[in-house]
């Protein structure tokens, strides 16, 4: 018996409402933020800065990342991904891996020594930072690329705050810390050192300051009312010497 084709042919002759071009429908599009950037504290334009690693131009990824984050180096080590918990290949099959390609950006930008480029015309306003932890660093960072001329006023004989005293180096190496605020120096920003602020006002007078910037950040810890809470902390003092001189010793093998 021959082969037939069973379906029935449309009858375009009757179509009730019309054929060709006729359409009584249109399609809407609408942009959304992709989620690992709404997902991204810092707010980068992860989709863009991942569009140019893919396509192995990792500087102009650089670059990208730097008009909203200072740190990729720092940030693809210590930061919690909360992008990678939004992306979208979770519903398909493993999220990408952005943390660890943000991670290789901003050491190949170290081992490089690429620098941000950015175009400002100088507002002729200083603009003085109090405290150079991440906060303050990230602040004065950004008014440099807005024209204005910054100065950061540190305590400590050293910059970096919490990223420095408060993440071990096996976390965060320092040559990766040391690189990224070298590039913040690099861009004219002055850090002043041992050089606690303790009048604010006369400062700002002082230094013809127009704004200032307060990133003292948190320089004690936290105490909850807990009995023997001071015990607690001498044990984790204990802890954090025997890691620093190779003493400790694990008991759960």
């Amino acid at each position: 018996m021959p082969q037939a084709d069973i379906t029935k042919p449309i009858d375009l002759t009757g179509h009730s409402e019309g054929t060709g071009p006729n359409r009584h429908r249109q399609p809407v599009f609408m942009d959304f933020m992709p989620p690992c950037n709404s997902a991204c504290p810092a707010g980068e334009n992860i989709q863009a800065w991942m569009a140019h690693a893919q396509a192995g131009d990792y500087y102009q990824a650089f670059q990208q990342i730097m008009i909203d984050n200072p740190f990729p180096g720092i940030m693809g080590r210590i930061c919690v991904k909360p992008c990678e918990n939004g992306c979208n290949r979770n519903h398909i099959d493993d999220t990408v891996n952005i943390h660890a390609v943000e991670r290789y950006i901003g050491d190949l930008a170290v081992e490089e020594n690429w620098q941000p480029q950015w175009e400002a015309k100088p507002t002729g306003k200083r603009i003085m930072v109090v405290g150079a932890g991440p906060g303050g660093l990230s602040a004065a960072y950004h008014l440099a690329r807005m024209g204005h001329a910054v100065e950061i006023f540190e305590a400590s004989d050293a910059p970096g705050g919490l990223m420095r005293h408060g993440i071990p180096e096996y976390r965060l190496p320092r040559r990766i810390l040391e690189g990224e605020i070298g590039r913040i120096r690099a861009m004219g920003i002055v850090i002043h050192l041992n050089y606690p602020v303790t009048d604010l006002m006369a400062e700002k007078v002082k230094g013809g300051f127009s704004a200032v910037y307060l990133s003292s950040g948190a320089q004690l810890i936290r105490r909850e009312a807990i009995d023997d809470d001071e015990a607690r902390i001498h044990i984790q003092d204990a802890f954090s010497l025997g890691w620093q001189t190779g003493h400790v010793h694990r008991t759960d093998r």
